[in-house]
Parts: C-alpha cells; structure tokens; sequence
C-alpha cells in the first residue's frame, strides 16, 4: 500500500526527533567519558601515580650513626668503625642451607653461626637480610665480593659498629652496646621504628643506657623498586638521617688509666671528684672488662670467666658497691656531735680501749686505748670510743640526718647503671626492715661506721668533697652534649658552722701528716700539694667474746672474702682543696696499709699533668715509687698501650 505524502512527511519528521535524541544522548555520553577521562588523567593523576608507586617503591630505614663519647680533654671514649659484614636474604637465596654451605668455604662459619643464622631466617621474613658475619677483613670481605655469582641472595655491606678504644679502663663508666632484645621493648608503648631493624644496637648499662635518647639520633630514609615477591631491583633515593648527638664527660682518661692500672688485681674502686663543681675525674672499679666483647658478641666461656671471677668485674663497686664505711664515718659522727651541742671543738675524753654499756663491751681498736682524746687526735689516731661517747649523747636520728647533709644514704643522678642508695640507718627503718626495736648498741656501731651504715665509693666521695669545700656539692658526670655545655648545678653551703668543719679538717690534717697519724706513711711533702683524709677498716665478720678470749684470728690468717675492706677519703691540697677522693679494697685489710697509698697516688695523678712527681714523696719512699710507676702499664699520649701488653 502506497503512503500518502501527508504520511511520508508524519514519519520523516518523527525519525528526525529520534535521531536528534539518540544523537544528543549520545553526546552527552561522550561528555560524560571525557570528564571522567580527564579526572582520571588530569586531575588525580598524581593520587593515581602515588598509588602505582607504593605498589613497587619499598621504603627503608636507614640506621643514623651513634654519637660519640669523649672525655673532657676531648679524647675519644667511644666511637664508631667500619664494619665489613655479610648478609643473606631467602627470598634471594633459595635454597639457604646450600647457600650457606657454600659462603662456609669462602669464610669461617662455626656450627653455632650456621645455628644462630638458620633460626634468625626462620623468625623473619624471607626478604629481610640476616647478618652472617661481621667485623670480616677486607680480604674476606673481597672473596665474599668475589664470589658473589655463585652465592644467591649473599651480600657483602659496610655499615658502622661500636667500639671503645680504650677497653677496660671504661668499662663500668661507659657500659656497652648490645642487640635489641624483648625485654628492651617491654613497656614501651610506641618504641622508635630504629629499634625493629635487625641486628641494631641500643645502649645496655653505663652511659650508653642512660644517654641512650641522645646518642642514637633518629633514622634517614632510602627508596627502594622492588619486583613482585620483594626483591631488590634498584636503590631510587636515599635521605640520611641525623647522627647521635656528641657527648663529653667529666672524667679525665689518663687519670683514669693511671688509677686502673694503679690498682692492679685488687677488687676496688675508686673515685676521683672536684671539690669546686662536683666533676667526676675519675670513677675506677677493679677488675674490668673489655666491652668491645659485648659487641661482637662475647663467648660462653669468656662470660663464663667474668661471672665466676670471686672479684666480681662485671660489677661497678664505684657506684654500686654497698660497704660499711668504718672509721671513714666517724666524720659524720663527729660534725652530729658538734651541731648538737652535745660536744664542743675543746671536748676530750678518755679512752681505756673499751667502752661498757648495757653489761656489754664495745672495744676499741687499740687494746691499750689511747688516754685523753680531743677530736683532732681522735681522727689522727682513729679512737673507737671516743665516737662510742658521742653516739651515746646525741642518737642514731640525728647522727644519719647529719650523713644525708654529707650526702650518705642517698642515690645520686648520674647516668649510671645500679647506683647504690646505702643505707643511714634510724630507729623507724630497723623497726620495718627487721621487726626489731633499736638499741643502743646499734647507735654504738654506727658511730664507727659499722653495723648497719653503707655507703659506696660515691657517696664517700660527695661526703668528703663537701666536708673540703663547705658546700653541697653536687656528683655529675656529663661536661657538654654537642658542644653545649651541661649547667654545673649551684652547690648551696652546707648547714655546718665553720668552726666545726676547721677543727674536724684540722684532724684530717693530723690522719696524714701528725706523727701519730693513722695514715702518716702515705703522707705528702710538697708543701703545694699536703694531703688530708681519713682512714676506715670495716670487718666483714663477727668477732665472738670467746674469739677475743682466746686471741683475735689475724686477717692475713683468714680467707681472702673473710677477711676486713680498706678504705680511705681525702682531699687535696690540704690548705686549698681541689679534689676528693675515695678508696675502697675489698677485703683489704687495713685502711692505713694498703688504701692510703693508693688514694695518694690518685689524687697527685689528678693535680700533676703526668705521672705523680717524685718530689712529692718522702725521699725514703721515692725509689720505691718509682720502680712501681715503671711496673705500671699505662696508655700512650694517643690512647694505645705498648705493645704487646694488655689492659
């Protein structure tokens, strides 16, 4: 049937509405793509890029370089050193066991490093590298290097590495690096992402613990394109980051040195301390250890030597070690006295060699006694019962109130591992350490320093460094961080009369240099440099009244951990104090003997730029000190010791 041109027109025109549609819709289709093409390509591209580059960009922590430690004449303590190691990954690797094996005949490997490295591999994951081997030769690291085609998934690296040039001399002082370990991370809510890197070292005791936040510094960063399975293809950026910051201490290494070697074999400590600002010169604990050991990673059985070692070098007796002070506290007994009114600069009194209170005997140390005694020449000589006297009249409350003033019995704030706090025993402790009332014979003991009075090598330090100076005086062991100089703290003057302290010094004077003088054989004839200081012997043991009946065993005839500690405190020069010092023997037997001595060649060592003048020693003594600073091996001027032997 043929269409009407009326027809024709109707759906001509109805065709060209649907095609102006579709067209228009069609449009805005296109539109619609091209917006979002170039939303896609345009404007988020970057978002975009971002994220195909996380896709294979690997980030990487970069471990800063650890700070340096010097001493305050700027000589290196602790430092840093190119460590050649190698490591292995097992995504690289494949096969680690054959690996492994291979790498064993280019360098040594022990059965307990293929042990160590095998559980190391299981824990982590298999892209991250596991150390092998560290601290190799260069030629070692070079056969590594070349044969590097035939070990898959092996890497030679250079990194850094703690070491302490000086060894022993700075063991207790500085303490030692070591691997983070679990422990470290307890109690660490948000630990420093520096810490979860494999093999990477944080301080463990001393120094490098306490100072730990300034001396790591904080991490760099590098870019790394990895392929799928997160292998290594290529480094694209790398940002250091900043180092540790610096650190300079107090403590003179050659004085140091000279008092490390100075004490030999003895167990014993010593410290050194500047009267004027509370710097520790010197802060010596025998015998030592080499740190660098922790470092690399000290064997069982030199472990094993150091733990069951009866001398205990692991120990710091500088700062941790807890002894009964003897005579050294009749000090504090003396000044309790005299602020209390109980006794005056004149009092005397008479000492029979024993002292009755309470149907018990209380003796003094010289069977005989010593007759009238003042307080001068109850120092000089070291009488028992003069102090018993005292103890009687003024109390146990205010005699340890009177060593708190002194700086006893309490923990001094220096980055130190395990400082002691001692004990300044009262009434209100025993009562809750022991259930047991106090009673007057623990007055009597603590007058002289025995019972239950402790004190460390610091604290005595502090105590007599404050009887020198008149001041609070103040312990610190830390010069400079980065260059900027530590605020000394102000030393406030002690709650003392100045009358009290002139005569209580002026025995002091007469322990050294009187010709009664418990300690008159170490005394100094340099009128610049005259030594004043107390002497103290402690007993480790009891002495039973049926002991005393029958005679009294000799120290020398006792075993060696049986036998009494020696001690000595001083300070020098007498007339214009410069520095403190503290002494302590264990089991040394006596404080005049063998204490002495080494407490006036410590303190001439500090005020002497060398080796303590001859000059300054008796001349019958002189040749004698002179063979024994030959004997001494001591470091050269750059820190090294003469070859061959060892610290």
């Amino acid at each position: 049937m043929s269409r009407t041109p009326h027809n024709t027109e109707a759906v001509t025109r109805s065709f060209t509405r649907r095609a102006l549609l579709m067209t228009a819709g069609m449009g805005a289709m296109m539109t619609a793509l091209g917006v979002r093409m170039h939303t896609l390509g345009v404007s988020q591209a970057g978002e975009f890029e971002l994220l195909a580059e996380e896709n294979r960009v690997n980030i990487q922590l970069l471990p800063p370089a650890r700070g340096l430690i010097y001493d305050r004449n700027a000589k290196l303590l602790a430092g840093n050193e190119q460590n050649y190691r190698v490591v292995i990954t097992k995504e690289g690797a494949g096969d680690t066991d054959l690996v492994l094996n291979r790498l064993s005949h280019v360098i040594a490997l022990t059965a307990d490093d293929m042990t160590r490295v095998k559980k190391d591999i299981e824990r982590n994951s298999s892209f991250v590298p596991i150390t092998v081997a560290d601290r190799l030769s260069w030629e070692e690291f070079s056969k590594v290097a070349l044969n590097a085609p035939a070990l898959p998934g092996v890497s030679p690296e250079v990194g850094l590495s703690r070491i302490y040039p000086r060894d022993a001399d700075f063991a207790h002082v500085m303490g030692y690096v070591g691997p983070v370990s679990e422990k470290d991370l307890e109690g660490v809510e948000n630990p420093d992402p520096l810490l979860r890197i494999p093999d990477f070292q944080i301080g463990k005791i001393g120094v490098e613990r306490w100072m730990e936040d300034d001396l790591r510094g904080s991490a760099g960063t590098k870019r790394l394109e990895v392929n799928a399975v997160g292998r290594v293809m290529r480094e694209l950026e790398r940002m250091e980051g900043n180092p540790g910051a610096d650190l300079t201490l107090t403590i003179d290494a050659d004085v140091q040195n000279f008092i490390q070697a100075r004490l030999g074999n003895e167990s014993a400590a010593c410290v050194i301390m500047d009267v004027r600002n509370g710097d520790i010169i010197a802060a010596v604990s025998s015998p030592s250890f080499d740190p660098n050991l922790f470092v690399r990673g000290i064997s069982y059985g030199d472990y094993g030597a150091l733990t069951e070692n009866d001398h205990r070098p692991l120990a710091n007796k500088s700062v941790q070690g807890a002894y009964p002070p003897g005579s050294t506290f009749k000090i504090v007994t003396a000044l309790a006295g005299l602020k209390d009114g109980q006794i005056t600069p004149n009092f005397t009194t008479r000492c029979v060699g024993f002292l009755e209170s309470n149907d018990r005997k209380f003796h003094c140390w010289k069977a005989g006694g010593h007759g009238h005694v003042d307080l001068p020449k109850s120092l000089s000589e070291s009488c028992d019962v003069f102090y018993y006297e005292i103890a009687q009249m003024v109390g146990i409350e205010k005699i340890s109130a009177m060593g708190e003033e002194l700086g006893l019995g309490q923990r001094h704030d220096l980055p130190m591992s395990a400082i002691a706090e001692g004990t300044l025993p009262t009434k209100a402790w025993k009562l809750e350490r022991f259930k047991k009332d106090w009673v007057i014979g623990d007055t009597i003991n603590a007058s002289i320093g025995q019972g239950f009075v402790l004190t460390s090598p610091l604290q005595l330090a502090v105590m007599t460094a404050r009887v020198a100076s008149g001041n609070k005086v103040v312990p610190r062991l830390i010069k400079a961080v980065d260059g900027k100089p530590v605020e000394v703290p102000i030393a406030l003057p002690l709650d003392l009369d100045p009358e009290h302290l002139r005569v209580v010094r002026e025995g002091l004077v007469a322990v050294v240099n009187g010709e009664t003088g418990t300690a008159k054989a170490s005394r100094v004839v340099d009128e610049t440099m005259i030594f004043a200081g107390k002497t103290g012997t402690s007993q480790v043991r009891n002495i039973s009244a049926a002991e005393r009946e029958t005679g009294v065993v000799a120290n020398e005839d006792l075993p060696w951990e049986k036998r009494d500690h020696a001690l000595f405190v001083g300070y020098a020069p007498a007339d214009n104090p410069r520095y403190a010092v503290a002494v302590v023997v264990e089991h040394g037997v006596s404080g005049s003997a063998v204490a002495a001595p080494i407490a006036r060649d410590a303190i001439l060592r500090a005020l002497s730029d060398g080796l303590p003048p001859l000059s300054a020693y008796p001349e019958s003594q002189r040749a004698r000190m002179e063979s024994l600073f030959s004997a001494l091996v001591l470091r050269r001027a750059d820190g090294t010791l003469p070859l061959g032997d060892k610290a």
